[in-house]
């Protein structure tokens, strides 16, 4: 089974511009970043790509967690995506997820020892992480922790 997403997009003019772009319940401006040299108005193509590849990935690891049964009781996510530019030529280098994973204080050391496991198979088994790798390096960083027990 085939599943298909439309964005429309609009420019209004040459490089420096701005445009607007429209996917389902995504609806926003579009523009080069600041960093770039762009107007930096709205988003633009290397968050989109962060964004596509983060939750992707959070979605991932969630169903994984829910599915071990894992007593969760927070999940969150701070990505980095790496941009190169060396002699104008733009190129995505890497991305790099930080899930942080909190058990609620009932997980067994079972549990814990399943969820040091999971950031690494979600990375492999996301949809956009497949899409995208061998052109950006993907890594993960977790933290896991159980409630009660080092937080900050």
């Amino acid at each position: 089974m085939n599943h298909s997403f439309i964005l429309q997009a609009e420019w209004d003019g040459g490089r420096n511009s701005e445009g607007r772009i429209e996917a389902g319940q995504l609806k926003t401006a579009i523009s080069i970043p600041k960093e770039m040299g762009g107007p930096g108005v709205g988003t633009n193509p290397d968050e989109m790509l962060l964004g596509a590849a983060a939750t992707c990935y959070l979605i991932t690891l969630a169903a994984m967690m829910e599915r071990g049964s894992l007593p969760v009781e927070k999940l969150s996510l701070e990505s980095e995506g790496i941009v190169d530019v060396t002699n104008n030529i733009f190129t995505y280098v890497s991305i790099t997820h930080k899930p942080y994973i909190r058990l609620k204080p009932e997980a067994s050391e079972k549990d814990m020892e399943h969820a040091r496991k999971l950031p690494e198979k979600a990375e492999g088994s996301c949809m956009i992480s497949r899409a995208i790798a061998g052109n950006v390096a993907l890594s993960t960083l977790p933290r896991i922790e159980k409630s009660g027990e080092g937080e900050a």
